[in-house]
Order: structure tokens, then C-alpha cells, then sequence
């Protein structure tokens, strides 16, 4: 059984991801990473471990929260499925690579480390709000393949559902912040699937996961997270269309800002 506290903490903590998951488009990994990481430590989960099962989990709570914000966006016909189908192929291709092979093999405290440095870099170019060449487009079909590759494994490896590689990528090839959050929500879920799959098969046979673990993935963790941030997911997606860009981009910043510091903090204290 879980503590009622623990229950009380991973309810609040999926209602506000799922919040930020309609707000920003970031699937609530960003946020979930480095909470979760926290409340396995205190469960007494080994550091390096913590580290790798919050990243999983995180990503299957992805599942359910882009679905629900998909929808709040798509009925404002805010999502560019044009762009969805033509980088879902590589996304699907670059989560099964990092979650299947690299994730395994890397050491916990490098995964904070790179997801904090990572983050760092995406939040800086949230922050300055560089405005893109005029005549910058998104690339063709074989180059979304490619971009879709690289969003799916570098989600893979920090537990995002790619909103901090695929909202920069696409504001940077002149597509609206409004209409880059809905696509992105709508991205989460071939990311979060094929990430999963492999984090599930990649765990299977490591020693010291606490009870009720699926592979990596916690499944109490991701039960309560999952059924909370459903019910946020639309309001947040509903508040995107209301504020302006610079204050959503600027918000999306000073948030993972201060997580990539804790996170690295994680990273350079683990043994």
C-alpha cells in the first residue's frame, strides 16, 4: 500500500504537469524528471536507479496526458497534423534507439547531467526569443524524418515528451508558438509509446526496483500522476490560446531553469 502522503504528493504533482502539459506543449516531463527522482530517493531507491525509473515513468505518464490536451487543442484547430505524420516515422525510430539500447547502458548521474544541460540550452533559447529568418519554412519530408529521429531520442534519454526540442524546432522554422504547442502535445504520444515499449523490455532484469515496478516504469506513481493530470491537461491547453507568446515563452524558461539546476545538482552528487 502507498502512504496517503506519498498519494496526496503524486496527485498534486499530476495536476500541475498536467497543467503545464496543455500549457506549453512539454508533456510534463520537465517537471516530473526531477520530483520524481526526489520521492524514489525517499523510498529508498538507489540515486543512480531513481534517476533512470523517473525518467521512465515520467514518459508513460505522457501517454495519457498528450491525448487529453490533444484534444482541447484540436478543437481549436490548433494542430498542424500535416507536420505530426511526416515527424512521427523518425520520432518513433529515435525513442525505440535511445530507450531499447543507450538508456540501459549509460549511468544514472550522466542522464541528470545531460538532461540538465539540455534543458538549460532549451530554456536560454525560450528566454532570448530569437525571432527566426523570415523565409525559414520546416524542412522536407526526409528532413522531418531526421528531426523526428533526433526529438525521439533526446526525449528518450530525459524523459520529456520532446515539447523542449519540438516547440524551439518549430517557432524556429516560423511556425506560431500557439500552433508549435498543439503539434508538440500531439507528438508526445508516438514519443512517449516507443519510449516506453523499450524502457519496459530494456528493465526487465535489473536488481533493486521497489514492488509494482513494470520494467523501469513505477506503475503506483504513474497511476495516480496519469489519473490527476487528465483532468488539468484541458485547462491548460485552454489558458495557451489566452496569453500572449512572450510571457508563455518566458514562463516555459524560468521553469526549467530552476529544475536543470536541481537536476545537476542530482547528477554531480550520485554515486
Amino acid at each position: 500500500m502507498l502512504d496517503p502522503l506519498l498519494i496526496v504528493e503524486l496527485g498534486v504533482l499530476g495536476l500541475a504537469t498536467g497543467f503545464l502539459a496543455g500549457l506549453l506543449g512539454i508533456g510534463g516531463g520537465m517537471l516530473l524528471v526531477p520530483f520524481l527522482t526526489y520521492i524514489l530517493g525517499a523510498q529508498k531507491v538507489a540515486p543512480d536507479l531513481a534517476v533512470k525509473m523517473a525518467i521512465a515513468t515520467s514518459m508513460a505518464t505522457i501517454m495519457f496526458t498528450s491525448i487529453s490536451s490533444v484534444r482541447a487543442h484540436h478543437k481549436r484547430g490548433a494542430v498542424r497534423w500535416d507536420i505530426v505524420k511526416r515527424l512521427a516515422p523518425g520520432i518513433v525510430l529515435g525513442g525505440f534507439l535511445a530507450s531499447l539500447g543507450v538508456f540501459a547502458l549509460l549511468k544514472g548521474s550522466f542522464l541528470a547531467i545531460f538532461f540538465a544541460l539540455f534543458v538549460s540550452f532549451s530554456a536560454t533559447q525560450m528566454f532570448l526569443d530569437k525571432k527566426p529568418a523570415p523565409t525559414r519554412q520546416m524542412p522536407g519530408g526526409a528532413g522531418q524524418v531526421a528531426a523526428g529521429g533526433v526529438i525521439g531520442f533526446l526525449s528518450g534519454l530525459v524523459g520529456a515528451g520532446g515539447g523542449f526540442v519540438s516547440v524551439p524546432f518549430m517557432t524556429w522554422c516560423n511556425v506560431p508558438i500557439h500552433n508549435a504547442v498543439a503539434t508538440s502535445a500531439a507528438l508526445g504520444f508516438p514519443i512517449a509509446l516507443a519510449n516506453v515499449v523499450g524502457y519496459v523490455v530494456g528493465g526487465q532484469n535489473v536488481a533493486g526496483l521497489p514492488t509494482a515496478s513494470l520494467g523501469y516504469v513505477w506503475l503506483p506513481a504513474l497511476a495516480v500522476i496519469a489519473t490527476c493530470s487528465v483532468l488539468t491537461a484541458p485547462l491548460g491547453a485552454k489558458a495557451a490560446h489566452s496569453l500572449p507568446v512572450k510571457q508563455l515563452k518566458r514562463v516555459f524558461a524560468y521553469l526549467l531553469f530552476g529544475l536543470a539546476a536541481y537536476m545537476l545538482w542530482k547528477g554531480v552528487t550520485a554515486h
